[in-house]
């Protein structure tokens, strides 16, 4: 199948290798030239517009890092709606709220072209593994026959309804995984101060009704001072915003999301938005005046 895609930073190169290894034709666009160097050498076809790809392929992915990011790329000038064929049909595999993916599938509608939401979950060893969850709003006749394709990215493949409904569930369950990380902080803090080791509280919690995808991520993360990105902090501050605006617009009362959104923006003022989620704990480490450490 010719298949493009768009975004190949720390997800999208992931993502773009396995489809390139089952052997498709792949057809690639990033910002950066070089993001598709390793692509190129293996098999994939550069072009140097979205509009270019998506002329040159039945289904499109574009894994891109903000809203605006989206927008840009799938209407602007030489965006993939400019250039894509009738009947294709195009996935956003992007954070991005509801109505932005509302508005994009309108304008595609024009074109006879089905536009789908898929954000997914899983950072980027789920991108490497393919082991990511995908979560699908949009036709569902036509996610269903696509969903080999998204077989080759992940291993959890849901579809969720209507277009904007895989945004909603993911905008929900990053907002919970970035409160955690803050609620985390904060009680371990409290054991660790009380001098029980870090492993030893991982040990415990992990096997307690405390346990969390999240808390499985701190051994090699936090534990070991480790703040390299999987998901950069600046994208988990960017969502924890969209899952407020979204619950704004729907008149839902983010009390405790507030306060989360508080640290985080905390957190990128002190210059850790490059760093993983992991570092907003650092906030709470200073507060306690005690080190998550092994």
């Amino acid at each position: 199948m010719n298949i493009g895609f768009i975004g190949l930073g720390l997800m999208g190169k992931w993502m773009a290798k396995n489809i390139l290894n089952e052997g498709h034709q792949l057809t690639i666009n990033d910002i950066s030239h070089d993001a598709g160097s390793e692509l190129i050498s293996m098999g994939a076809i550069w072009e140097d517009t979205p509009a270019m790809v998506a002329a040159n392929s039945e289904l499109i992915f574009t894994s891109l890092p903000t809203p605006e990011a989206v927008i840009s790329v799938a209407t602007g000038n030489n965006g993939v709606l400019s250039g894509i064929k009738n009947g294709s049909s195009y996935f956003d595999l992007s954070t991005t709220d509801p109505e932005t993916m509302q508005n994009i599938a309108n304008e595609a509608a024009q074109k006879n072209v089905f536009v789908f939401d898929a954000p997914v979950s899983g950072g980027t060893i789920g991108a490497k593994n393919g082991s990511l969850c995908i979560m699908v709003g949009g036709n569902e006749a036509k996610f269903e026959k696509y969903k080999s394709i998204l077989h080759l990215m992940g291993s959890e493949i849901i579809y969720c309804g209507s277009i904007g409904s895989g945004a909603t569930c993911k905008i929900v369950n990053n907002l919970i995984g970035m409160t955690l990380n803050v609620v985390l902080a904060e009680a371990l803090s409290i054991g660790a101060k009380a001098e029980v080791p870090v492993m030893k509280l991982y040990e415990t919690i992990s096997k307690s009704t405390g346990d969390t995808f999240i808390m499985h991520t701190l051994p090699n993360g936090l534990f070991s001072r480790n703040f390299d990105p999987g998901f950069k902090l600046e994208l988990g501050a960017k969502d924890i915003g969209l899952a407020i605006k979204l619950a704004e617009s729907l008149k839902v009362p983010t009390e405790i999301s507030n306060l989360v959104q508080e640290k985080f923006s905390e957190a990128l003022k002190r210059g850790w938005g490059n760093e993983t989620t992991h570092a907003v704990a650092k906030l709470q480490e200073e507060l306690a005046e005690i080190t998550l450490k092994k």
